[in-house]
């Protein structure tokens, strides 16, 4: 049976290399201009989801998209996770906003993200 707490996936984040370019890609695909359009972030709001496109990713380990289930307690879900067999790949961390933000891997090797806003 589903957590009743958990509020499903309402945020996919893209790495991309070339921000401008991949801002038209999405927008055209889209068919929005993003909400937030900044030299680090840029994000689109359509059909009560967000897509991200993340710049320099690759950096911080981020190699394909990652979805983002949105949670009431990221503290409390990072506990279960993990006791079920996840690995933390990236501790919560506060992003701005009262939002926060953590990442876990299962025994496959797959990213999957957890997303608290405060």
């Amino acid at each position: 049976m589903a957590d009743p707490a958990v509020q499903g996936i309402k945020t996919v984040l893209h790495p991309v290399v070339d921000l401008a370019t991949a801002k038209k890609v999405y927008t055209a695909l889209l068919g929005v201009e993003p909400q937030t359009d900044g030299d680090f972030y840029v994000g689109f709001d359509v059909a009560g989801q967000h897509i991200g496109l993340v710049p320099g990713a690759g950096t911080q380990g981020m190699t394909s998209p990652v979805a983002y289930w949105h949670v009431p307690d990221i503290e409390a879900k990072l506990a279960e996770v993990t006791a079920a067999g996840a690995t933390v790949k990236n501790a919560a961390a506060d992003v701005g906003g009262g939002r926060l933000v953590a990442t876990v891997t299962d025994l496959d090797g797959n990213v999957l993200g957890l997303l608290q806003d405060r």
